[in-house]
């Protein structure tokens, strides 16, 4: 699917990000994709994204729309033309605005479920949760902090920092093909957060992911970022 280049603000953007077992992820994930792995570990997360004056590229910002969302990510490599390639596959999406999950799938990538969410932000601490019309449900308690989790898998925050900018490439399911859409923020900057708080009733699904095979490990902040969003080729 090909759309205008999208041009506007993330005024805040939560990465929520958790450690998996390869094979729970590889069971969830379909053909090109394989999980990225690091240190023996696939790579999961949330991300919770607030968008402010979203239009197409060259448009007044007031012609733009606001709306809070949610995407679940799974970190993926594929292989394209001999090349190893990698971004994350989002198995799903979930936004505040009616708009995005009337049209989504037609004129924006992916599906999107439709979702109310309460968010309070006060003096660096965040709390932001969500339930969507199939009942599935996001909660976060966070703080700033100066100090990047000593318990992450990628140690420092410049490790973790770097891995998530390389994933700036996403792909959506939309029938039967994958919608690419990539991220170009305009300076990239992330901040680490110490979480008090988190559940993701998708995540905890054993269903999916049997108990034990997800463990949650950093999440970061990014705030006040233009960027943009471009269509890469659908797969």
């Amino acid at each position: 699917m090909k759309i205008p280049t999208i041009h506007g603000y993330i005024d805040r953007r939560i990465l929520i990000n958790f450690t998996a077992d390869p094979k729970a992820v590889e069971k969830i994930i379909p053909f090109p994709f394989r999980p990225k792995i690091y240190k023996d570990k696939a790579i999961v997360g949330i991300c919770l994204i607030r968008l402010k004056n979203i239009k197409p590229k060259g448009l007044p910002d007031f012609l733009g729309v606001n709306s809070e969302n949610g995407a679940h990510r799974i970190a993926v490599e594929w292989d394209e033309n001999g090349e190893t390639k990698s971004g994350v596959y989002i198995p799903r999406r979930d936004t505040s605005l009616k708009l995005n999950a009337l049209v989504g799938g037609r004129i924006f990538p992916g599906r999107h479920y439709y979702a109310k969410f309460n968010v309070e932000e006060n003096n660096g601490n965040y709390h932001i949760d969500f339930k969507s019309s199939d009942d599935t449900e996001i909660l976060i308690d966070a703080t700033e902090t100066k100090l990047f989790n000593d318990k992450s898998i990628f140690e420092t925050l410049n490790n973790a920092s770097d891995f998530f900018e390389n994933g700036d490439l996403g792909y959506s399911p939309n029938k039967d093909k994958f919608d690419g859409l990539r991220l170009k923020a305009y300076n990239w900057e992330v901040r680490p957060l110490d979480v008090q708080n988190v559940k993701s009733s998708f995540f905890e699904n054993e269903e999916i992911f049997p108990k034990g095979s997800v463990t949650f490990d950093n999440a970061l902040l990014m705030t006040n970022i233009e960027h943009e969003w471009k269509s890469e080729t659908d797969k």
